[in-house]
């Protein structure tokens, strides 16, 4: 498989993203220009973290209408495999590929700290190697990761198994005191309802070396690759 990371002005998580991928997972991994019109033949896209465009508007607003989110979206329509991280998330949701938005964090600052998560379901890519319910020790770092939707669309996401994460304390329970921003229930990450559209909130690949003594975020990464091999075995 190959993996492409889009870059936007403002990313600063691409870096991490293409050193855990090529560097710890030993993945054929490439970086996209915002302004490129080919995806070089990637079948996992990566949208990562940063500032994109400075997030002077909404965050992930202006990011949507670069000229790669075009052969983006037609990757996802396409059945492709498409991962948001952080900014990444929010520019997902504002290009209409994941249901929802992203709003300022309830206290209205920027949190920047290690969070616990963990897996609602077991029946995508990304989480299917994941034990359900254990906590993932994973970081965090927004100003915008308060997780909003409709009424409606919260019951759609419950009811497809839409909802990839919550936050939790250490002992895999969500409460409200382990909700780092005011997400609505606790959710940290979701998926579209063909699931191969993921976003997730917290930093999977700022918890995947050794050398920072927290491999749980390689744990994900793992996932995706062996959901990969198994539908090419």
């Amino acid at each position: 498989m190959k993996f492409g990371v889009v870059v936007f002005p403002g990313s600063n998580c691409d870096e991490d993203m293409v050193y855990v991928l090529s560097s710890i997972l030993n993945q054929n991994t490439v970086k996209l220009w915002h302004k490129d019109k080919d995806l070089q033949g990637c079948n996992a896209i990566i949208l990562p973290g940063g500032f994109s465009y400075g997030d002077y508007l909404r965050s992930g607003a202006i990011a949507r209408f670069s000229p790669i989110m075009e052969k983006v979206s037609e990757h996802a329509a396409n059945g492709g495999f498409l991962f948001g991280v952080c900014n990444g998330f929010q520019i997902l949701c504002e290009a209409g590929l994941l249901p929802g938005a992203l709003l300022h964090n309830d206290n209205r600052k920027f949190i920047c700290k290690n969070v616990f998560i963990k897996a609602e379901n077991t029946d995508n890519m990304l989480t299917h190697a994941l034990q359900k319910n254990k906590a993932l020790k994973i970081p965090i770092a927004h100003g915008e990761g308060r997780y909003h939707t409709d009424e409606k669309t919260l019951n759609q996401l419950k009811n497809n198994n839409q909802i990839l994460f919550t936050y939790c304390n250490e002992e895999g329970i969500a409460t409200a005191d382990s909700n780092p921003n005011g997400s609505l229930e606790n959710i940290a990450g979701v998926c579209n309802a063909t699931k191969n559209v993921f976003g997730m909130m917290p930093h999977p690949e700022r918890a995947a070396d050794g050398e920072l003594f927290n491999e749980d975020g390689k744990l994900i990464f793992k996932s995706i690759i062996e959901s990969f091999q198994s539908v090419n075995s």
